[in-house]
């Protein structure tokens, strides 16, 4: 029988983030040599790599930094998402220690995008060779999907949980002037909850307004309004597109009689753009 504790058993499943039997059988194959056996998880889990390529990946987290930007003019915030197979991993703490490291490597390298991400570095291996070597000690195909940076004056942050138990499955950044900064943590929260997908009108694709201007016509029409009518009630829909698309046009969570603009502007300040993730999304 082989040399080995419960408590190795528990050190080694905290430290590898491996289930118990692939525990018990590294540990077996290992003569219960805790190093040896933590190095036999990490190769017979490499091999499986390849095999999980496959396989959906629509658990995860979000991971936000602020930091100053590197001309000392103003902040950058950088977001990124980490997807796993099943909520059991994305609340490892192996899962969310490897969140970190990633999330700090996409600060230092600059990298916009989860591809140029992937070739920077945590120490003296690529991003993508610790979330594989991750991915094998944990048995699940592990993901970084995407990346934003986001400058300005200043940044806010915020990140929300869906389930107390689970890390944080939405992020957003938001950035303005400076005196935006009074309201822009409130404002992020604003976003995580009602998703604007435009911070202002003008974002807005013109084949995206032309389409919600014909969809409103057509309804218009087959609900029998008359003809005479018809183009204001087609500038009244479209205006309830913006409302409900645009972050500036939305109406503010903690006081809804006013637009997310109009607090903005109380505030002496601008946005000047933001970002949202939700894991999956």
């Amino acid at each position: 029988m082989a040399n080995y504790t419960a408590a190795d058993i528990k050190a080694l499943r905290e430290r590898s983030g491996a289930g118990m039997l692939d525990v018990k059988k590294a540990l077996d194959e290992a003569g219960g040599d805790v190093d040896k056996a933590m190095e036999i998880i990490r190769v017979k889990g490499l091999k499986g790599v390849a095999k999980r390529e496959g396989r959906s990946a629509s658990e995860g987290l979000v991971a936000a930094a602020v930091v100053d930007a590197p001309d000392a003019d103003g902040q950058v915030g950088v977001l990124v998402e980490i997807n796993a197979e099943t909520d059991f991993v994305a609340k490892n703490a192996v899962f969310i220690d490897l969140a970190e490291k990633v999330l700090g490597a996409a600060v230092a390298s600059g990298a916009a995008d989860a591809e140029a991400l992937a070739s920077a570095y945590i120490g003296e291996r690529s991003v993508q060779d610790v979330v594989d070597e991750t991915a094998a000690t944990l048995g699940e195909k592990i993901v970084v999907r995407r990346v934003a940076r986001l400058a300005g004056e200043v940044v806010s942050t915020y990140l929300h949980r869906t389930a107390k138990d689970l890390p944080p499955q939405v992020g957003v950044l938001v950035a303005g002037s400076k005196p935006a900064g009074e309201v822009a943590t409130e404002v992020a929260m604003h976003v995580a909850a009602y998703s604007p997908v435009y911070l202002t009108r003008e974002e807005v694709p013109t084949d995206t307004v032309a389409d919600e201007r014909r969809i409103a016509e057509e309804t218009s029409r087959n609900e029998g309004k008359p003809e005479a009518a018809i183009s204001k009630i087609v500038e009244g829909r479209l205006n309830g597109f913006f409302k409900d698309q645009v972050l500036l046009e939305q109406a503010y969570a903690r006081d809804p009689k006013k637009t997310v603009g109009k607090v903005v502007t109380e505030a002496g300040g601008e946005l000047t753009g933001f970002v949202r993730f939700r894991v999956g999304a």
